[in-house]
């Protein structure tokens, strides 16, 4: 639905922009009290103020500029919940959420209605507006993106917590098959990559441009937890020689020996997730593991991660299917025959984290939201168990630091030819 035109704030968004404000709050259902508040990390925020910054971005990016005689309903929030727009004015430290126990749950709330109110009075009157519809499906697309991180930052905060707390029941597996590992001959020559189209992409899935690839090796699936637990039997955390050096820094300071949320209990890995502390699943696609990590497993296996236009050329073939988070399950499953491009596990790439060819960002403050992330990043691509499935599209670039973890993010391999 989210993927429909907007050259008019149709029904059809107006549907979309309540649907999407109710997953979130959907989401956090499961959450008590006191889950809100919780920061474990600086990386994570607090659900609570996940609730509070989406809210803000429709406040600030649509009500302000085009609802006439809109009053915020606390201007504090303005600094509060601002994440990183130096556009729009300074902000309170990523690392310092947590010691907002004021605003409660309560007026975060509050604060959600108070602007859902608004913003209908927004779809109904700002009809022919093409500007003000492409914010709101910018907004919507925003807060997809902050859904994935609340079940990211919430697996993080229950897994410092010694009792590691479920989050939900269960998950409804998949058939726990193991597809062998293909590897998939692709040609190379001059292709194409990025998004043309007129439906909804960011800014930095564009435009449209011409690669040349080299004839190349892509695997056809996920590594999975078992072949994962090969690399580390085989001491692969002690090789310097798997590692780039920033890597082995890392793990050293850190004292990394496997996967983040991987525990041994018993003689046997057990893995943390969403419904608690569970025995290792073999065949399922290895999840939460850094790009260093990434890199030195591929290395150990005489392979390479795919570049980004390697992986959006073998992808292309592929309809966007798989895992996400619309099945209720949160937790990678394992593949399922001609399911393994798409969902489970975003996939790292070799790619840094720059512009196309052409690249353009947003005018003013909103040009802060992809352009000025690009450096020191590397590209990942598929979405995740954790994704909505109207959010992903092939051209779709995610990007962490190659350090990061709490993403559920895995691995492909690529090989030359």
């Amino acid at each position: 639905m989210l993927a429909a035109q907007v050259s008019d704030p149709s029904p059809d968004l107006a549907a979309c922009y309540r649907s999407v404000r109710e997953q979130t709050e959907r989401l956090c259902r499961p959450l008590a009290i006191d889950d809100y508040q919780v920061q474990s990390v600086p990386e994570v925020s607090p659900p609570k103020w996940h609730l509070a910054h989406v809210t803000w971005f429709f406040e600030t990016f649509l009500l302000k500029p085009y609802l006439p005689g809109y009053r915020p309903l606390d201007a504090r929030y303005e600094q509060l919940f601002n994440s990183y727009y130096n556009g729009v004015g300074p902000q309170l430290a990523r690392a310092e959420r947590h010691v907002l126990s004021r605003p409660t749950v309560e007026e975060v709330y509050r604060y959600r209605a108070h602007v859902d109110h608004h913003m209908q009075k927004l779809l109904d009157t700002a009809s022919g507006r093409r500007e003000a519809a492409e914010r709101i499906e910018l907004g919507l697309h925003h807060e997809q993106q902050h859904q994935e991180l609340l079940l990211m930052d919430i697996k993080r905060n229950f897994f410092a917590n010694p009792l590691y707390p479920a989050y939900h029941d269960q998950p409804r597996e998949h058939g726990r098959q193991r597809e062998p590992l293909r590897w998939l001959e692709r040609a190379g020559g001059v292709g194409a990559i990025g998004y043309e189209g007129e439906s909804f992409a960011f800014d930095n899935e564009k435009p449209r441009h011409r690669v040349f690839l080299e004839d190349y090796q892509i695997a056809s699936r996920p590594v999975t937890n078992a072949e994962y637990v090969e690399f580390i039997e085989a001491a692969g955390y002690d090789e310097p020689a798997l590692w780039l050096s920033d890597g082995w820094t890392v793990i050293k300071e850190r004292r990394w020996r496997a996967p983040l949320y991987w525990v041994r209990i018993d003689e046997r890995w057990h893995e943390m997730t969403l419904h608690g502390m569970h025995p290792l699943v073999p065949e399922a696609p290895v999840c939460h593991v850094s790009w260093y990590e990434a890199d030195a497993y591929a290395r150990w296996r005489d392979a390479r991660l795919p570049t980004e236009a390697e992986w959006e050329t073998a992808a292309a073939r592929n309809a966007v299917a798989g895992n996400f988070s619309d099945s209720g399950c949160y937790q990678p499953q394992p593949t399922q025959a001609g399911s393994a491009w798409f969902g489970d596990v975003w996939q790292w790439t070799g790619s840094p984290y720059t512009p196309y060819p052409g690249y353009r960002a947003l005018p003013g403050a909103l040009g802060e939201y992809n352009g000025k992330f690009m450096a020191n990043q590397y590209v990942l691509r598929g979405g995740s168990c954790a994704t909505p499935r109207d959010h992903v599209r092939l051209t779709y670039r995610n990007f962490f630091y190659p350090h990061d973890r709490w993403a559920y993010a895995g691995i492909r391999l690529a090989r030359d030819a």
